[in-house]
């Protein structure tokens, strides 16, 4: 049974892997045996937090830096991965940004920066090394989504919006890919003490909402999506296809 979850001799790709769920991601990933490539607009070329963690896993980490807000460096960075040594067998995409403001002063700028981080290079992404999955007719693609990919939020228009966008693609793609041997799901992570999350845990008021509505009574931490992050991405999860898996303490349930 434990060979299920194994992944070693995998390569996984994870995008916001330079702190928070997506490190979290990676050294799961690194522990279950898969080498890993770390893309992040901070990451350069060695000394970073995931790559110490990663090796520390006995496997290989390379280092992306490339700004997902730019849709010339997504391209860039498409290409670069379709051409790497060895083929993507795991794409992670996780990176993402958030604006909060009320919607009537909610920018043009932030809608259009959150809409192309959380949700068009995601898809590029997914289009570019899917091709090379779907070439193969194997592959596991897993999408970050949200609580926010089922419900609404409060002052977060723009990543509401992608988000639920991302419930969708994960959705679309995986009718398509799901006949050619590649997984598409995403995870939906609960309230997790991250640097995103850190206004609403500054906030005594939200901050004792949010727990009171939490089932298991506490914010979630990047270790509780390794888990499912693994089983996503290995042959335990082969005939799942289209899921938006929910890891949020039993928020949802509530």
């Amino acid at each position: 049974m434990s060979g299920l979850f194994d992944l070693t001799g995998s390569l996984a790709v994870v995008t916001g892997a330079s702190r928070g769920i997506g490190l979290g991601m990676a050294v799961a990933l690194a522990g279950a045996g898969a080498d890993v490539v770390g893309v992040s607009a901070s990451l350069g070329d060695g000394g970073s937090e995931v790559e110490d963690a990663v090796r520390r896993c006995g496997r290989t980490f390379t280092g992306i830096g490339a700004d997902l807000a730019d849709p010339e460096a997504v391209d860039a960075l498409a290409a670069r991965l379709v051409a790497l040594d060895r083929p993507v067998d795991i794409l992670v995409n996780n990176a993402g940004t958030i604006a909060r403001a009320p919607a009537a002063e909610h920018s043009d700028a932030d809608w259009q920066r959150v809409l192309q981080v959380d949700l068009t290079s995601p898809f590029v992404l997914a289009r570019e090394v899917g091709r090379t999955m779907l070439e193969r007719r194997r592959g596991k693609i897993i999408f970050t989504a949200s609580l926010l990919s089922f419900q609404g939020g409060i002052t977060v228009p723009g990543y509401t919006a992608a988000k639920s966008g991302i419930a969708g693609l994960t959705r679309a793609l995986a009718n398509e890919w799901a006949p050619h041997g590649v997984n598409v799901n995403a995870i939906a992570p609960g309230y997790i003490a991250t640097d995103n999350t850190a206004a609403l845990r500054a906030d005594a008021e939200r901050n004792r909402a949010i727990v009171e509505r939490i089932p298991a009574g506490r914010w979630g931490s990047p270790d509780d999506l390794h888990g499912a992050v693994v089983f996503l991405a290995s042959r335990a999860s082969d005939y799942v296809h289209g899921t938006v898996l929910a890891v949020d303490g039993g928020w949802l349930g509530r």
